[in-house]
């Protein structure tokens, strides 16, 4: 059985991207691996935050992990600041990081493009990033391809770490879903869905009413034809349309196609929409019976609990690996 590990920022409430992409496969990959599953709260303070709306983003994206189907008896679910080892080793791994290849960070050169000033921890991230992963002998780290240079910088700083000093970190593998890993808005089909957007229309949040998700994406970007076929370079909109029906109903691609030849994308949309409102009508009702409990915070305080036992011994090889602490007699 191997290790999985991922971590999502609590900076807003999750996308349907986010459910498809993401929080689905991680209901499938509990099945038959160890998962850990954590709430990067520390990644979220590379840029300013408030604190009383990160505190709420962290509740609440810790209640939709577990809406999604998260099972705390199968998956260990954790917020990072209450594991103290991954800033420790954070530490650790940036003291075998470069500044050059910190700099050639897409990310990086994203977010303190055209600014005075930024968090020196916005460059520091990835190492951060490469503890959080490396802590808990990961084997598969679930991503989106906007975080494989991310990971192959984890990859390298854990072979680094493993010849200078001792052979203690497994080397990770991504985990990349063929169908899903990227639901494109619904407004600009050329880029991500993102729960930052402006467009309040581009993105359906996992916690819209059924009402607004209908409008959403019965409003969403196609093209001039009237024909429903999956063509990403000629036809985004409908392609990624496609997508998300494929999987809110299972129905494969193909099936799709042959079952809305001669039909328009107005019915095709509805379908769509009224498939995506019914999929995440149970997440969002789970949500709210959770979002106040104390069920919830029992279920944090194990995780982090058990994700700590883990993390606590990673910590202690590759510090006596580098010489750090006294040798006790």
């Amino acid at each position: 059985m191997k290790t999985v590990f991922s971590g999502i920022q609590p900076s807003g409430t999750l996308t349907l991207g986010n459910y498809l992409g993401a929080l689905q496969h991680f209901v499938e990959l509990q099945e038959d691996h160890h998962c850990f599953f954590c709430i990067v709260d520390q990644h979220a303070i590379t840029v300013p935050q408030e604190k009383m709306k990160l505190r709420k983003n962290i509740r609440s994206l810790a209640a939709l992990y577990l809406a999604s189907g998260i099972d705390p008896e199968k998956s260990t679910l954790f917020i990072q600041s209450e594991v103290p080892a991954h800033a420790q080793l954070g530490w650790i791994m940036q003291c075998v990081s470069y500044i050059g290849e910190l700099e050639r960070m897409t990310q990086f050169k994203d977010k303190s493009a055209g600014k005075e000033a930024v968090s020196a921890a916005l460059l520091t991230y990835p190492p951060l990033m490469a503890a959080d992963i490396l802590l808990y002998n990961t084997d598969i780290v679930p991503v989106g391809e906007d975080q494989k240079q991310h990971l192959e910088l984890t990859r390298d700083l854990a072979e680094r770490f493993n010849h200078k000093y001792n052979d203690i970190f497994t080397i990770p593998e991504a985990h990349i879903p063929k169908v899903g890993a990227r639901i494109m808005s619904l407004q600009n089909p050329e880029k991500k869905m993102s729960k930052s957007d402006e467009n309040q229309k581009a993105f359906v949040s996992m916690l819209d009413e059924e009402k607004t998700i209908i409008k959403k994406i019965k409003s969403a970007v196609t093209d001039s034809e009237n024909e429903i076929r999956f063509d990403r370079e000629n036809k985004p909109g409908i392609a990624n349309l496609m997508s998300i029906y494929s999987l809110a109903t299972g129905d494969s691609l193909e099936d799709i196609e042959k079952r809305y030849t001669g039909k328009g994308y107005g019915d095709f949309k509805q379908d769509t929409a009224e498939a995506v409102a019914a999929l995440l009508r149970p997440v969002r009702e789970r949500y709210h019976e959770l979002i106040e409990s104390e069920e919830l915070d029992k279920i944090l305080d194990e995780g982090a609990e058990r994700a700590g036992r883990v993390a606590a011994k990673t910590l202690a090889k590759a510090e006596r690996a580098m010489g750090l602490g006294r040798k006790r007699r």
